[in-house]
């Protein structure tokens, strides 16, 4: 099966939401129909421990942190992951972002 259409989930501080908002609108993500910058989020609580070498944008080493972040939720066409990732990694505060790339079965695209 050929997937056209991805969904990424993108787990960022809410403070960096609107340069990322402005990432995603730079390279096309988030476009349905005669519409753009579409995209949806919402408050999760990450947590996460550095580990040894490790230069965390929040926490010590060696120790579990938590803290409230914002997943975003945006699909993109699957020609445009390499250029969509780029634009996400320059914009983002993580020393290891969390991008989650997910297919998604279109109907639609599946009968042409």
């Amino acid at each position: 099966m050929n997937f056209t259409q991805l969904k990424l989930e993108i787990f960022i501080p809410e403070s960096h939401l609107p340069p990322l908002r402005e990432a995603l609108q730079s390279v096309g993500a988030g476009c349905l129909g005669n519409y753009d910058s579409c995209l949806s989020y919402s408050k999760v609580t990450g947590a996460w421990r550095p580990l040894k070498g490790s230069h965390p944008y929040l926490g010590e080493e060696g120790e579990i942190s938590e803290a409230e972040e914002i997943k975003v939720e945006v699909n993109i066409n699957a020609e445009n992951l390499n250029k969509t990732l780029n634009a996400i990694y320059e914009v983002h505060p993580y020393e290891e972002p969390l991008v989650n790339v997910i297919p998604i079965f279109n109907r639609r695209q599946s009968q042409k």
